[in-house]
């Protein structure tokens, strides 16, 4: 059966499968050999071959017999950076994004069927809430005051405790710099920093872990607003001013969550680089946070950007070896992970459905819940 040669895979197809990978013709050749036959008519694939051609560029295997190419979008808007372009589509985005969706689907389904209390944030304010008041509210939530980070000695810190204060309220949460666990799959900074996908029941945020740290704290709190406004959206690339009033909103809500006006007014020494570390948050949100408030004059903050601008993007390397469960808990989702545990448990949802849920299998589930959940 597998020596059998598939007379009805469609040369569209192909095509449409390696640009969907991001593919040229040519690299998709050099990548794939035998491909070249198969656009030209000379040959046709087995379907041993077809199924390692499915594999090779990231497309399920029974869509190469579709008659209709279909329609893959990001269900929401993605903005700034390569994401924010006119059609542009990044396949390990989508599958990201996919996989975020599917968790949050079965989420949904089970917080309500065993009644378990849900985020109260969602859809809480509106574009014409004042920052001031959305920011109050969210120190209320989250249980932190202004300066919550000062005390902190690493912004690792500031990270893990923001997180589990927002996973306190109820907002579900996934960092990882790779598509599930592939490692040769690696999510662009310039196509995805992070994104919030808005449910009632289950709201989720994505960070994308191969940001800096001090990016990844902007991140969290801009992805926040979005879930308080009830608005599903992305953001990408290094451009830190959006047209887009909604985008412009949340930015505002977190450079005043996460660098108060009352704070910086007090503290401010004209030392960018001493405020960054101080309030957790990267030397660009520090320049353009006092400059706005009029402690940082023009001339000096346009110096500053002159110089930042040409700094390369600050991105960091997924962690691996031994310090994979650890990973895997930031990938996973802790507060995700206990309820597909306990749903395992009370024989809700099958070892099956968890591994795919979780990424993980066999062995490496158990150990990952046994150990670290």
């Amino acid at each position: 059966m597998a020596n059998t040669r598939i007379d009805n895979v469609r040369p569209e197809m192909l095509k449409w499968a390696f640009q969907r990978a991001g593919y040229s013709e040519e690299k998709a050749v050099e990548a794939f050999p035998k491909l070249q036959d198969w656009l030209s008519g000379a040959k046709m694939p087995t379907i041993s071959q077809l199924q390692d051609f499915a594999s090779k560029f990231f497309v399920p295997f029974g869509y190469m017999f579709l008659e209709q190419i279909p329609t893959e979008t990001i269900p929401f808007p993605m903005f700034r950076g390569e994401a924010g372009q006119n059609d542009h589509f990044d396949l390990n985005v989508y599958d990201t994004v996919m996989n975020v969706q599917s968790r949050q689907d079965w989420l949904e389904d089970y917080l309500i069927d065993n009644e378990i209390d849900t985020c109260q944030l969602v859809g809480s304010i509106n574009i014409s809430t004042p920052v001031s008041e959305t920011v109050t509210r969210l120190h209320k939530a989250l249980k932190l005051e202004p300066r919550w980070a000062f005390g902190l000695m690493r912004v690792d810190m500031a990270i893990s405790i923001l997180t589990q204060k927002l996973e306190d309220a109820g907002i579900f949460l996934a960092f990882n710099g790779v598509v599930g666990n592939n490692t040769h799959r690696t999510l662009k900074v310039s196509e995805c920093r992070g994104f919030a996908l808005v449910n009632q029941t289950a709201p989720y945020i994505f960070v994308n872990s191969a940001d800096s740290k001090y990016a990844q704290m902007f991140t969290l709190i801009h992805e926040t607003a979005h879930i308080m406004m009830g608005i599903s959206a992305g953001h990408a690339g290094d451009g830190f001013i959006s047209h887009d009033i909604v985008e412009d909103y949340c930015d505002r809500v977190a450079a005043e969550f996460l660098v108060p006006a009352e704070v910086i007014r007090e503290v401010w020494n004209g030392d960018i680089k001493w405020a960054s570390r101080k309030f957790k948050v990267s030397e660009i949100v520090v320049a353009r946070r006092a400059h706005d408030l009029r402690l940082l004059s023009d001339t000096a903050y346009k110096a500053f950007w002159q110089e930042y601008s040409k700094r390369p993007l600050s991105v960091k390397k997924e962690s691996s070896g031994g310090s994979f469960y650890l990973t895997s808990v930031k990938r996973v989702g802790k507060l995700f992970a206990i309820h597909v545990r306990n749903a395992v448990n009370n024989r809700q949802l099958s070892y099956t459905d968890a591994y795919r849920l979780t990424g993980l299998y066999g062995n490496t589930y158990q150990h990952f819940m046994t150990n670290n959940i």
